[in-house]
């Protein structure tokens, strides 16, 4: 299991970073502050740090520093401040990247599978499995393998990106911002504004009888969807 710790005041951006990196095999802590971003550092020994500069109980200067008396992991900055010298600040104090915001999230998601490479290559790292299994689902990430009770289900590479993203973050809710820069944005071709919820309804066309269609994928009106089997 890979663990980013997200260091941010701003709780919707947090959310927002969270969302659009999260994969299997990753869990994320989050800290408003540097006391509870101290805390979590002894208790969980993350391997990737995401850190605001501006917090409201110090500057996140302070936190890198305090990070580099007894530890090497990766460390990316933001910081709203685009002024040289504050990137020079950072890379002295040990950072390894520097991203200004506003940021794209295709490029913080670049420069973060830069640095997971990173980390992956330290010693005592063990990435988690990437299958998943409820039900008669049975999902492997990795094979590209999906089945339901027992017999295999053909997605295309669209349907496959958003079944992970669903799964990945089951219980919570993704917005259509964010999946639609998932799906389309490292290559794939937006086709218009429609194209999400086509490809939601085929997924659920594939998962669930007519009847039932919408128990695992579930819209949030206004906001996105979620993975979550009612009850």
């Amino acid at each position: 299991m890979l663990t980013i710790q997200i260091v941010e005041d701003d709780r919707a951006l947090s959310e927002g970073i969270m969302l659009a990196l999260s994969e299997p095999g990753m869990e994320f802590l989050q800290s408003g502050d540097i006391k509870s971003a101290k805390e979590m550092f002894e208790d969980s020994n993350p391997e990737i740090i995401i850190l605001d500069v501006n917090l409201p109980d110090g500057s996140g200067y302070d936190y890198l520093a305090w990070v580099r008396d007894s530890s090497q992991i990766p460390v990316l900055i933001l910081t709203a401040n685009d002024m040289e010298t504050d990137e020079v600040r950072g890379l002295t104090l040990g950072a390894d990247d520097y991203v200004t915001k506003p940021f794209s999230l295709a490029v913080l998601r670049a420069r973060i599978k830069a640095l997971i490479r990173r980390a992956e290559s330290m010693p005592g790292h063990v990435r988690g499995e990437n299958t998943y299994e409820e039900d008669m689902f049975f999902f492997d990430f990795e094979r590209l393998a999906f089945s339901k009770g027992g017999k295999d289900i053909s997605l295309s590479v669209n349907e496959q990106r958003l079944l992970r993203l669903l799964v990945e973050n089951r219980g919570r809710i993704i917005t259509r911002d964010i999946l639609v820069d998932r799906l389309w944005s490292d290559g794939g071709e937006y086709v218009d504004e429609n194209a999400l919820s086509v490809t939601v309804n085929r997924l659920r066309g594939k998962l669930a009888d007519k009847e039932d269609a919408a128990s695992y994928i579930q819209t949030v009106y206004g906001q996105g969807y979620m993975w979550k089997k009612q009850v």
